[in-house]
């Protein structure tokens, strides 16, 4: 986790922090994924756990608006598939058990677009 992230979570107290926690669950679908042990490397040091007998589902948690969550899932996974190499990915999430619509990682701009049919809603 950054370390902006850490400092504003100290500041925070703990009931507040409670009362404000949402619970985060990251699936992706990666075509041949070069290095999985880096990309993963990167998702657990940046503050997610790799879902165990799952391939590429993960879980965490936030403090923080739903707003500032998402965009913090975008970068993370972002900066994890730059790490290594690999054919195509796509990502869904659900903060609090609300879905988000899927993103396709675009290689030539290097960031998660969202799906085409979800752009004209």
């Amino acid at each position: 986790m950054s370390n902006k992230l850490e400092k504003s979570r100290k500041r925070v107290s703990s009931k507040k922090e409670e009362k404000y926690k949402m619970d985060i669950l990251i699936i992706l679908d990666i075509i041949d994924l070069e290095d999985k042990n880096t990309f993963e490397k990167h998702i657990v040091k940046e503050g997610f756990t790799v879902v165990e007998n799952e391939r590429f589902v993960y879980t965490g948690t936030s403090t923080t608006s739903s707003f500032a969550s998402k965009a913090y899932i975008l970068e993370v996974f972002k900066k994890a598939l730059e790490k290594t190499r690999f054919q195509s990915a796509n990502m869904v999430f659900l903060l609090n058990e609300m879905p988000y619509p899927p993103y396709i990682y675009n290689k030539q701009t290097n960031e998660f677009d969202l799906k085409e049919e979800y752009l004209s809603e």
